[in-house]
């Protein structure tokens, strides 16, 4: 039995209904919510737009400041958190992930999320920097980042052969002005970055290893299966590295 099929059996948090998309990070965040049991954490969602993340967590009793660069997201996000019943645990900060340790106090976060912010950021290193200057020691932070070797598959699986050998050949992983990111990660890449940050990597796995190139008749008329399948993939290799993003769960030292 892994980490992922040990979450439901170990903690009482019910959030939403998982996806392909979903499940492995829920999964991992419920862990984590399990080991600290009881607890009501201060939890920063940077890029956590219209509270996908940060409503759930706000219902499970947790305090949730989502910063984001969208006032239309944020207004999504506060309308969300009001019909659930959170909008006294939920606020808003509009800002760029680039000036986050503007944004934030250092230091008064249990839990970060940074998802799909790296990707698009100028420079992810300050960025990280800033996550893990948010975090309490002991906190942990869950990042979300594009996988370099999936975006190299699917271009060159639709014919573009010539975007795939440039995503491949740069240092970066982008290929190019015209690409909507600007970098994309590997699981060492990612890690290292973190690492370089002063975080603690614990945990890896892919997300959408499988969800993205499936047919829609099949992922569509199979949702729990590929859910599962997804779950029992995410943290093997070679499947994680295929993923179209890449999960990491780090902690600051205590």
């Amino acid at each position: 039995m892994t980490r992922l099929d040990r979450v439901e059996h170990t903690t009482g948090f019910t959030g939403p209904p998982l996806t392909p998309r979903t499940a492995v990070i829920w999964s991992v965040l419920a862990a984590e919510l399990a080991r600290r049991d009881g607890d009501q954490l201060t939890v920063l969602d940077v890029g956590g737009g219209t509270g996908g993340f940060a409503v759930p967590l706000a219902r499970a009793g947790h305090w949730v400041t989502v910063v984001d660069a969208s006032p239309d997201a944020l207004a999504a996000l506060t309308r969300r958190a009001a019909e659930a019943g959170v909008a006294d645990r939920v606020r808003a900060v509009q800002g760029d992930g680039d000036a986050l340790g503007g944004l934030v106090e250092p230091a008064g976060a249990d839990l970060v999320l940074c998802h799909s912010v790296l990707e698009v950021v100028d420079d992810p290193a300050p960025v990280a920097a800033a996550l893990a200057a948010a975090l309490r020691p002991g906190g942990a932070a869950s990042v979300l980042v594009a996988g370099r070797a999936a975006a190299v598959l699917s271009r060159a699986m639709n014919g573009h052969l010539d975007v795939a050998a440039a995503l491949a050949a740069a240092p970066a992983g982008s290929a190019g002005p015209r690409d909507t990111l600007r970098r994309r990660f590997d699981s060492d890449s990612a890690a290292a970055l973190l690492g370089a940050a002063g975080l603690t990597v614990e945990e890896i796995h892919g997300v959408r290893v499988l969800a993205d190139l499936l047919p829609a008749t099949v992922a569509d008329g199979q949702p729990a299966a590929l859910v599962e399948l997804e779950r029992a993939l995410a943290a093997r290799s070679p499947y994680r590295e295929l993923a179209a993003q890449l999960h990491l769960f780090a902690r600051r030292p205590a």
